[in-house]
């Protein structure tokens, strides 16, 4: 099959052979891939990805000096079943999942794994109990924006709001819009959100962002505390570049609640009197359960979350080095989706 191949830091495109669905497994025909801000950084920071999960005890497998096929945001269609399969979606169905691939007691990240390849390929093989059928009405564009989305909910859920919390959500990129769409998702408001960005202030109110702030014109925690009053302050950090925990451990008032659900993965710094004088929270958050992806596909397909603004782009393999470079730039895109049987 025709991939776009991780090798040696860089992106090619290659013929590779076909996985083949194991036991409790399903081959599928990939339909669309969305490119992550994950997938972006593991090519240029691979080792570094791989020594940190270490660091953390992740059951990680991947070995950066063998080819990978990264992708993880995927909509596909099933083409057929291993052995010891159900088989309860026929082929030519749609289906999405969560990018974990089963295997006996090992869990292989796919996209993250050599030996799960993701969606950037022709091909995947899924774990069958994982499947979840695309909705009637629902195109596979949005069904392949499941997973990011539910990035937010489970920030979101993570970060238990009561009714007299009201959210500033920084940084406006996919994991932010996320957030907003399940705050919104939720009933929570004011919602306040800030970016450099005017294309991604722009989405951030598409999805449901009350007030949107300009950070080189006035500092989010004065607009949050305009719209928000006397309300007690939630604050979603959705950059993940150093320095951002440490802007709003100064910046936050007084008990305020921090959810990091960007992910930065290089070393940072902070000063931790800000945290303790002031008696904030600090919560980390990462990914999300079977429950809260479920919730995601659903409301996308309810229309209670409204992807269709994110996606800006379309590309087949041949054009996903270009796309990476592309995204870069946060004034010309925010989701690229790879389609595999584009030419």
């Amino acid at each position: 099959m025709r991939a776009a191949v991780m090798r040696q830091s860089r992106i090619v495109v290659d013929e590779v052979p076909d996985p083949e669905p194991g036991s409790g497994e399903v081959l599928v025909k990939t339909l669309a891939c969305g490119i992550c801000g994950s997938d972006l950084h593991a090519l240029e920071h691979a080792a570094a990805m791989v020594e940190a999960a270490r660091e953390a005890g992740a059951p990680i497998t991947l070995d950066p000096m063998r080819d990978l096929i990264l992708g993880h945001e995927f909509c596909a269609e099933v083409l057929d079943y291993g052995p010891n399969t159900i088989r309860r979606h026929p082929p030519g169905s749609r289906v999405v999942s969560m990018p974990v691939l089963v295997r006996g007691t090992s869990v292989e990240g796919i996209g993250f794994s050599n030996l799960a390849p993701g969606g950037y390929g022709e091909r995947m093989v899924l774990s069958e109990a994982l499947l979840l059928p695309v909705p009637a009405g629902l195109s596979t564009e949005q069904a392949a924006l499941t997973e990011p989305m539910a990035v937010g909910v489970h920030a979101v859920a993570r970060a238990a709001m009561g009714s007299n919390d009201a959210a500033l959500v920084v940084g406006c990129g996919p994991v932010g819009l996320a957030v907003i769409a399940a705050l919104r998702l939720e009933g929570r408001g004011p919602i306040v959100a800030s970016d450099y960005s005017p294309l991604r202030r722009s989405l951030a109110e598409r999805l449901g962002a009350h007030v949107v702030v300009d950070p080189a014109r006035e500092r989010p925690m004065e607009a949050f505390s305009r719209a928000a009053g006397f309300r007690s302050a939630v604050l979603f950090e959705c950059v993940g570049v150093p320095g951002m925990i440490q802007e709003l451990l100064r910046d936050a008032p007084r008990g305020a609640r921090i959810v990091v659900a960007g992910v930065c993965m290089e070393l940072d710094r902070i000063k931790p009197f800000h945290g303790i004088q002031k008696e904030l929270s600090l919560h980390f958050v990462l990914g999300y359960t079977p429950e809260e992806f479920a919730r995601a596909l659903a409301a996308i397909a309810e229309g209670e979350i409204d992807v269709d603004p994110l996606v800006t782009g379309r590309v087949g393999v041949e054009g996903v080095a270009a796309a990476f470079r592309t995204l870069a730039r946060p004034e010309e895109h925010c989701k690229i989706l790879v389609e595999p049987w584009r030419d």
